[in-house]
């Protein structure tokens, strides 16, 4: 489902040349359960912006479903993200204004969803992830662990084939970690692919698969 070939990013800082990515290859096939593993600095998260379409990389190629993606305008990317990849950010990245029914329903409203059609699956989202009752509170007024669980579900809001975790339980406690890690397995087991950076153990003991990552590359 997803390949990369020869993938590269090169980072220009004036004269100098930062290689966040040498030369990986990487086959993920569809319905797997893949942790990334490494030290910080080893290319783990550039590794997955590139897999989710957020950055195009410097040479080298990812496909998704036999796509090559960086030959994809902004608006080709644009449309993978929205139909393929659902993307769970270590940061949360939730908007502060917005509820939590509102945060998840935003990029159905991106989709042209119609609003009672993703509100309704907005609720529904957040009720799988334990949050039925919290679907008007604001980030704020949440834990770290409640807030992941908001992103989780925002991820899924366009129902996709892809889910992608930055360290997904990096800043939350030890209970929400393992609360997260299963939701993360349950969607694994409704047939979606699940990638994750990580330097949880416990996700790392959980997965189909592990690949450890150092100076930008994947190790055999």
């Amino acid at each position: 489902m997803i390949r990369t070939e020869n993938l590269t990013k090169v980072y220009r800082m004036g004269d100098t040349e930062v290689y966040a990515l040498h030369d990986v290859n990487l086959d993920i096939q569809e319905g797997e359960f893949i942790a990334i593993i490494g030290p910080s600095g080893s290319g783990k998260s550039t590794l997955l912006n590139m897999i989710g379409c957020l950055d195009k990389p410097t040479s080298g190629a990812v496909f998704i479903d036999g796509i090559d993606t960086g030959k994809l305008s902004e608006n080709g990317l644009a449309e993978i993200r929205r139909e393929k990849i659902g993307f769970i950010f270590q940061q949360f990245n939730l908007i502060h204004t917005l509820n939590a029914l509102e945060n998840v329903a935003l990029p159905m409203f991106f989709a042209g969803v119609k609003r009672e059609t993703r509100l309704k699956r907005a609720e529904e989202l957040l009720a799988n992830v334990g949050l039925g009752d919290r679907i008007y509170h604001k980030p704020s007024e949440m834990s770290g662990g409640q807030q992941q669980r908001v992103a989780i579900a925002r991820a899924l809001s366009n129902d996709p084939e892809v889910v992608i975790g930055d360290e997904p339980t990096g800043n939350v406690d030890t209970e929400t970690g393992n609360t997260i890690i299963d939701i993360l397995e349950g969607l694994n087991k409704e047939g979606r692919t699940v990638i994750v950076v990580t330097h949880d153990a416990e996700i790392a003991a959980r997965v189909g698969r592990t690949k450890r990552m150092r100076d930008g590359k994947v190790l055999d």
